[in-house]
């Protein structure tokens, strides 16, 4: 156990050093994202609901999430894999779980700042009184490793020029086609149905109550949909990590 610590540890230095110069723009662009979502849409409907404005307030830091770990991280994983660093890092005398951790930690940190920020903005631009839940925590830290290891599992098992294109499209589809910003209501019948599959509605709706404490509770299918695709991500990713090179 104190190997593999230790072994984090170093990994966790090491993955900061080779990317310290790209962390830096991907803290800014989700920033920017998370923030654009919140001011960008409030005006193409200058008149919002309270409904509205809480929809937005809440997807934006979910999108901002998304965004880490559905593209931006699988993008720069796929951007090893054609340098060799990805080779590089499994050939390495360490743990594989330590290799994952290190790298799901230097993401989730990574996500962090544009996450408060986009809430700040909202709060600010809609005067918004949310009534966060203690679970808040706990809801916004598995929405990000859902994320995060379903882009890792799609960076790992497909080609680099495949999680370009997939990474391109699912920050499409959760933009435009996901109940992130709005109700799921609104979506034809078939989409409804094929979210309630997909991970993007439980992560906006466990962020979205986790900041609210609706009066009806804290629901419970978005925890367990959510873990299941976490555990998913979690597997392949780390078949795929303990094959032979």
């Amino acid at each position: 156990m104190r190997f593999w610590f230790r072994s984090y540890a170093l990994l966790v230095r090491w993955t900061a050093l080779r990317l310290r110069f790209v962390l830096p723009l991907v803290l800014i662009v989700q920033s920017f994202l998370a923030v654009g979502i919140v001011v960008g849409f409030a005006y193409l409907v200058p008149d919002l609901d309270p409904a509205t404005a809480l929809y937005l307030s809440t997807g934006a830091p979910t999108l901002g999430l998304i965004t880490i770990g559905m593209v931006m991280a699988p993008q720069l994983i796929a951007l090893s894999k054609t340098e060799g660093t990805f080779t590089y890092n499994r050939t390495l005398p360490v743990p594989r779980t330590a290799v994952l951790a290190a790298d799901l930690t230097t993401w989730l940190v990574t996500g962090t700042p544009g996450l408060l920020l986009g809430l700040l903005t909202a709060v600010l631009r809609f005067d918004l009184h949310l009534r966060v839940s203690p679970v808040v925590v706990g809801a916004v830290l598995l929405v990000a490793l859902t994320a995060t290891t379903a882009g890792f599992a799609l960076a790992y098992a497909a080609p680099p020029a495949t999680t370009s294109l997939a990474t391109q499209a699912l920050v499409f589809v959760a933009l435009m086609f996901s109940p992130i910003n709005f109700p799921a209501e609104r979506l034809p019948d078939w989409l409804q149905a094929a979210h309630r599959v997909l991970p993007f509605q439980y992560m906006a709706q466990a962020v979205r109550e986790s900041l609210t404490s609706p009066p009806g509770g804290i629901a419970a299918l978005p925890y367990a949909v959510l873990g299941a695709w976490c555990l998913a991500g979690l597997a392949i990713t780390l078949r795929v990590m303990t094959r032979r090179p």
